[in-house]
């Protein structure tokens, strides 16, 4: 399971001696309900995040390790032909409770920030605006998905998208959904929500 390791690094952690290492267990869409989405993936991938916090008005260094499982869908989009337009990502990220406190700035985003984050991350995703919200239960859990009007410039063309956010927390990690597809083809809607609604974690080290 992932969380602290209470060792004593954790202890060089809190004495600001060693950065506290995490890592957040793999999170990805059921293959089930990733196949009649007909979205595919490569797998899941590692990625290393380092950030300084503070803790109890002190300066401390975190090294996590999230995972991200990024999925395709190729459709058929006006002039841009057949392409891979579909586009959906589960991340897990460490929650990092030390003391009480949740350290991961994630925990704290709402889905509006969240859009704003991958905004800044990711060139090619403009003029967000919020649409709609919809509940739907993800692993037993109630989480409420947001949904975005956006442009994104898709082979030298911009196309106006949907996005749909969510966050929730399973365990030691918060898991972040994340699904793009053409407005031209709302029908698309169904399908991200059902990915959303078979995201698993943790998943077995051979799916991943």
């Amino acid at each position: 399971m992932a969380g602290l390791l209470l060792t004593s690094g954790c202890l060089g952690f809190v004495s600001g001696d060693e950065p506290l290492t995490l890592s957040a267990d793999p999170a990805a869409v059921a293959d089930a309900a990733a196949q009649d989405a007909r979205y595919t993936t490569n797998g899941t991938e590692p990625l290393e995040f380092n950030r300084t916090v503070e803790v109890a008005g002190q300066e401390r260094r975190i090294e996590a390790t999230n995972y991200i499982t990024p999925y395709t869908k190729r459709m058929e989009v006006g002039s841009l032909g057949e392409t891979d337009v579909g586009l959906f990502t589960v991340v897990s990220t460490p929650a990092a409770d030390v003391g009480g406190q949740t350290l991961n700035p994630i925990g704290q985003f709402s889905n509006e920030r969240l859009v704003q984050f991958v905004q800044q991350q990711y060139s090619g995703l403009s003029d967000v605006q919020r649409v709609g919200a919809r509940n739907i239960t993800v692993q037993g859990t109630e989480t409420r998905v947001t949904k975005f009007s956006a442009t994104s410039t898709i082979q030298g063309q911009e196309i106006d998208v949907y996005v749909h956010v969510t966050k929730y927390r399973h365990g030691d990690d918060y898991i972040f959904g994340l699904g793009v597809y053409p407005q031209q083809l709302d029908g698309e809607e169904a399908n991200v929500i059902a990915m959303l609604r078979a995201i698993e974690h943790p998943v077995e080290p051979e799916s991943v």
